[in-house]
């Protein structure tokens, strides 16, 4: 790989603030319209979410008509099998003009020059959202590569009624949390707090994100790979403790064995995201309405932080031939209440906007939820409180490698930071492979 390429892909890093200058390395854009033509514009958008077309129909019936706009939503899979195509199509140079792409997927469509800066072109858009999570499509720069679309705040599920069986007090640290597992444990052998699963990557990335980890960054111009640093080993060690002790259980997540312990209480509590009303809706029916929420567990006792699992933006590419256009549809589609409202309606996701997470369908609590009518100011008090991250350009070889090495670990209830330091020497030499110079 060309050094230039490399430098390039270093320059995506996020947590790295550049200059106009480098961020001109990042790709060409025409995001002042300059170049672009005149006239009706039509324009291509990859989505996977849910009803898309019905949200893009109220652009193309309003805004998008009163500027001869027309956006089609093209529905595609989602995760590594829509970032593969995008740059298989970008390679041709006949990506859309719009994509939707996970928060960790943008270093690795910005550093193929897929994803254009569209900061020229968004307005106030910043002022829309918290902090971490628009310095996830900023990448920690000046630039804007993405708009953000939906957010997946962690949170802490529990069963309020065998909680209060129990005696036990909603944990507010992490310590306090181990402490209500082995209590439990004693009151009820065959009870068990909750579980850790090795077969959702991003459960994990998520809690080392709250504890402050960065696994991507940069120093100088050479990559800097820590999954192994203090935070994520605190995480580990937490989690690899509670295993080996048995003061919780060790089996993935969404088997029939898992919905089985969900719904007849023999699991009592979900470390998750706001989306959790979903997934738990149909794993345990028969305990709707006996479920709450609160914020995630701290690692301080005057913390305030959460970590994310899930989210993704809306992004325009460097092959579009009208980004001002798509840009424009991508920001009224991320800020524009009529179109969150849709989306929530249409697609179920949570809203990024913070002015939306409290308006429109966000203003009565899940059905799933309907004992604790403030599951939505809960949810947008702790979406403020989201930590920045850190992604780089092989995060599916890090996914894939957590899998395999921490359900080994889990099942066999052996070291956590074992498996932690070969998930970190699996990124590293994948990254060496592909040509990036990584600091040791």
């Amino acid at each position: 790989m060309p050094n230039t390429k490399r430098r390039r892909l270093v320059a995506t890093a996020i947590a790295v603030t550049l200059g106009a200058t480098a961020l001109a390395a990042c790709g060409s854009s025409d995001g002042d319209g300059g170049s672009e033509s005149s006239g009706p514009v039509s324009l291509t958008y990859w989505t996977w979410t849910p009803g898309m077309d019905k949200v893009v129909k109220l652009w193309n019936d309003g805004p998008g008509k009163a500027d001869q706009i027309k956006v089609t939503a093209q529905k595609q899979a989602s995760g590594d099998d829509l970032v593969a195509k995008i740059l298989t199509a970008h390679k041709a140079g006949n990506a859309p003009d719009l994509v939707q792409a996970e928060y960790q997927a943008l270093p690795t469509l910005v550093s193929n020059d897929v994803l254009a800066d569209i900061s020229k072109n968004v307005g106030d858009a910043k002022s829309k959202f918290a902090d971490g999570v628009w310095q996830q499509t900023t990448l920690g720069t000046d630039a804007v590569y993405a708009l953000p679309q939906d957010v997946a705040p962690m949170m802490f599920y529990y069963r309020e009624d065998l909680f209060k069986q129990y005696g036990l007090t909603v944990p507010t640290t992490w310590d306090q949390f181990a402490e209500t597992a082995r209590a439990l444990k004693k009151k009820s052998p065959d009870t068990d707090l909750t579980t850790f699963s090795a077969n959702d990557s991003g459960l994990f990335a998520g809690l080392a994100q709250q504890a402050g980890a960065k696994w991507w960054t940069t120093s100088g111009d050479k990559w800097k790979v820590a999954i192994d640093d203090p935070a994520t080993k605190k995480v580990a060690s937490f989690w690899g403790g509670l295993v080996k002790e048995g003061a919780i259980d060790n089996q993935p997540m969404y088997t029939p064995a898992w919905n089985k312990a969900l719904d007849t209480g023999k699991q009592i509590a979900w470390v998750s995201a706001v989306w959790a009303p979903g997934t738990l809706s149909s794993a345990a029916p028969s305990t709707k309405g006996k479920w709450a929420v609160a914020p995630l567990p701290q690692w301080t006792s005057s913390g305030s932080v959460t970590g994310s699992w899930g989210g993704s933006s809306t992004g325009v590419t460097n092959d579009s031939k009208h980004k001002t256009a798509a840009a424009k549809f991508a920001t009224w589609l991320n800020t524009n209440g009529d179109a969150l409202n849709a989306l929530a309606k249409e697609g179920g996701i949570y809203p990024a906007s913070t002015s939306a997470q409290l308006s429109g369908a966000f203003t009565r609590p899940p059905e799933y939820f309907t004992n604790q009518p403030d599951f939505y100011k809960i949810a947008a008090n702790v979406a403020k409180t989201t930590a920045p991250s850190a992604w780089g350009p092989n995060v599916n070889v890090a996914y894939t490698t957590f899998k395999d090495a921490f359900a080994t670990a889990a099942k066999n209830k052996s070291d956590f930071t074992a498996a932690l330091a070969k998930m970190q020497a699996d990124t590293v030499a994948d990254m060496k492979k592909q040509g990036f110079e990584v600091s040791e």
